[in-house]
C-alpha cells in the first residue's frame, strides 16, 4: 500500500513575478502553523513582497532565532553578508552591517528584538528592500515609513521552528527533519586549546554557517561576521572568498566549516591570513593530516561530529 502525504496551503496573495520577471508566482500558508514565520507575519508598511523577499526574510528570520542575545541577520541571495550579536539590538546592527557593507546593499534585514529608534534611523540611513522584526518602537515605525518602498514586516515572538523542511523537485518532493540540532558533542582535537575568547567566537560563528549555502566557510570576530564564502564547489575556494572579504580583519579571527575539509590546504591558507581558531565537523578520511596541519600553525581546532550542509 503507498503512503501519501497530503499538504493543504491556503493562498496568501498572487505576486508580481517569481525569481524573474516572465515567472508566474504566488504566495500560500500552512493553516495549520501558527509559529514565527514570514507567511504569520503583518505587513506594516511599503510595497509589495516579491517572491524573492520572502525567501531571504525566511533565511534572515530563522538565523535570528538561533541566538538569546539581541541578533541581527543582513541577507543577500538567501545568505548572510552579515550578521552580528550586541549588548542591544542597534549595536547588534552596526556590527552586523559593518560586517560587508557593500554587500549589505538592497539587502533583506532580521531582528530577534523589537526595533528601536536608533537601528530604524541606521537601517534608513542605506537602501534596503525590508526588515522584519518581533515588534517596533512607535517612533522606529514612524521613522522606517519615511521610506516609502520599504517592506516593513512585524512577527510577533520568536519560536524557533521544528516542522519538517520540503524541497520540491521536478515530480516529487524531498521531506526531512529540519536542522535544528545546535552544537554538537564538542570534541578540542590538536594540542593547543582554544582560549575561553575564541570559544565563545566558535560558538557564535558555528550558529552563523550552518545559514550559510554549502560549500560554506564563515570567518567571525567578537560575535560579529567578518568574512563569507558561500556556495562553492570547492572548500578551499570558500575560504579563500571569506578571507577576501575579511581583509584586515581576519587576523586573529575564527573560522567556521560547514563540512570536514577534505585536504589541509584550507588550512594552510587559513593559517597564512592570521587565522587563529577553527570550528569544523570532522569526518574526513585526512582528519590526521588536517589535525597535523593545525598543530604545525599552532591552531586549535574543534570538532563537532555535526554536519550542516545548506543547499
Amino acid at each position: 500500500m503507498k503512503r501519501c502525504l497530503k499538504l493543504t496551503f491556503e493562498k496568501i496573495q498572487d505576486l508580481r513575478y517569481g525569481e524573474n520577471a516572465h515567472q508566474k508566482a504566488a504566495f500560500y500558508r500552512d493553516p495549520k502553523f501558527k509559529g514565527a514565520c514570514v507567511a504569520n507575519s503583518t505587513q506594516l508598511h511599503g510595497k509589495m513582497l516579491s517572491f524573492n523577499n520572502i525567501v531571504d526574510l525566511d533565511a534572515a528570520l530563522e538565523l535570528v532565532k538561533e541566538f538569546e542575545r539581541p541578533a541581527v541577520a543582513i541577507i543577500k541571495h538567501t545568505n548572510p553578508c552579515g550578521a552580528a550579536c550586541g549588548d542591544n539590538i542597534y549595536a547588534a546592527y552596526k556590527k552586523a552591517h559593518a560586517s560587508d557593507p557593500l554587500s549589505a546593499f538592497g539587502s533583506i534585514v532580521a531582528l530577534n528584538r523589537e526595533c528601536d529608534p536608533e537601528t530604524a534611523k541606521e537601517v534608513t540611513s542605506t537602501f534596503v528592500e525590508a526588515i522584519i522584526s518581533p515588534s517596533y518602537n512607535d517612533n522606529a515605525l514612524e521613522t522606517l515609513k519615511k521610506k516609502k518602498n520599504l517592506r516593513v514586516l512585524e512577527v510577533g515572538d520568536l519560536i524557533k521552528t521544528t516542522e519538517k523542511d520540503v524541497k520540491k523537485v521536478v515530480g516529487g518532493l524531498l521531506v526531512q527533519d529540519r536542522d535544528v540540532i545546535g552544537i554538537g558533542n564538542l570534541k578540542i582535537v590538536t594540542e593547543k586549546k582554544p582560549s575561553e575568547e575564541e570559544m565563545k567566537t566558535l560558538l557564535f560563528v558555528w550558529k552563523i554557517v550552518k545559514h550559510v549555502k554549502s560549500n560554506a566557510i564563515v570567518l567571525a570576530h567578537d560575535e560579529q561576521t567578518v568574512g563569507v564564502g558561500a556556495g562553492q564547489m570547492s572548500r578551499v575556494d570558500a575560504v579563500e572568498i571569506a578571507i577576501k572579504k575579511a581583509g584586515y580583519r581576519t587576523q586573529k579571527s575564527c573560522m567556521a566549516s560547514d563540512a570536514f575539509f577534505p585536504f589541509r590546504d584550507a588550512i594552510d591558507v587559513a593559517a597564512n591570513a592570521g587565522i587563529t581558531a577553527i570550528i569544523q565537523p570532522g569526518g574526513s578520511i585526512r582528519d590526521e593530516e588536517i589535525i597535523r596541519a593545525a598543530n604545525d600553525y599552532n591552531i586549535p581546532m574543534v570538532f563537532t561530529r555535526i554536519r550542516h550542509f545548506k543547499h
